[in-house]
């Protein structure tokens, strides 16, 4: 799930399933502002092999690049959405693979479409590796053995700056200037502990937040302070799923699970010990368990959850 940055589709959400089978779909939705509704446009939704481990849209609020929407599975896939006299329609603009040797690649478990440099895509894949692509070219720009295990997640930090998480428990930080080395932010204090979502804070790139496998709690990193957690969200009673800074301030973010709770957290006390730990402010219960979050960068009022085979949109 995905909201579109562009101005002149900023209502835009790109939703996928998650069927255990080759056949998926993703539909791309619009919010209609004035009665509220949510519809699909059935002309813009497509077939898509595996269900998707992640969908961006294109980071270009100006509206200067073709419109398209990436996904992740077996492969990554570029899609162009296009507007005709003849109406709108999506097609396969890329299907990248890094693997030359094989027309079979390690799944891929996450990409992120780095918005300084909006040419650059960075995957994460169960192979161990991260791939930096060149989207314009069609080519690998670099790829890097980046853990011991699977790697889960990967977030920009900067034009040439990503961190990524994995399996094997820690957060590490990579410098494209330097390729041979990365610097760990933070192990998961029990060994086999799988890391397996990761954000990094746009509004104040010194914070990043990551998940634990079938953990409650969010733990907050600060990169100037390796190794410990600045500090840990827990007010989850189950699983963490999804987690997401907010767009247009550097000290909220959003953390939804399997408790069917959505909990806004305000960060600006996080150096300073509260007793007890930090309580949230605000908080939804959904219908379902969440799986997906998304805050709206154009409309920063606005969080999107996905829960069972339903969406809903939160003004916060």
């Amino acid at each position: 799930m995905n909201w579109s940055v562009r101005k002149d589709k900023k209502y835009r959400l790109a939703i996928a399933s998650l069927l255990e089978q080759y056949p998926n779909r993703v539909e791309i939705v619009q919010l209609d502002d004035s009665t509220g509704e949510i519809r699909s446009d059935p002309t813009i939704s497509f077939d898509h092999p595996y269900p998707p481990t992640k969908l961006i849209f294109i980071p270009d609020k100006e509206c200067q690049r073709p419109d398209l929407l990436a996904s992740s599975s077996d492969f990554l896939r570029l899609w162009q959405i296009s507007d005709s006299d003849n109406g709108r329609r999506v097609e396969l603009k890329s299907l990248l693979n890094n693997n030359r040797n094989s027309e079979f690649s390690g799944p891929l478990t996450s990409f992120d479409w780095n918005e300084a440099e909006p040419r650059r895509i960075g995957t994460s894949s169960i192979d161990t590796t991260c791939t930096i692509w060149d989207i314009e070219k069609e080519v690998v720009d670099t790829q890097l053995i980046a853990h011991d295990k699977e790697v889960y997640d990967i977030a920009w930090g900067g034009v040439g700056v990503f961190a990524s998480v994995s399996a094997d428990g820690s957060v590490r930080v990579f410098d494209l200037r330097d390729k041979e080395h990365s610097t760990i932010i933070y192990e998961s204090s029990e060994p086999d502990t799988p890391l397996v979502r990761l954000g990094w804070n746009k509004q104040d790139p010194r914070y990043m937040a990551t998940i634990i496998m079938d953990s409650s709690k969010v733990v907050v990193l600060d990169i100037r302070f390796p190794t410990l957690p600045v500090v840990e969200l827990q007010r989850h009673q189950a699983s963490v799923n999804a987690i997401a800074w907010a767009p247009h301030s550097s000290c909220h973010i959003c953390t939804a699970g399997d408790d069917s709770q959505a909990l806004i957290w305000d960060l600006s006390s996080m150096g300073q010990p509260v007793e007890g730990g930090l309580d949230p402010i605000l908080a939804y219960t959904a219908g379902a368990e969440i799986e997906q979050l998304q805050w709206s960068s154009s409309q920063p009022d606005w969080v999107a959850i996905a829960f069972s085979n339903k969406l809903q949109i939160l003004r916060v």
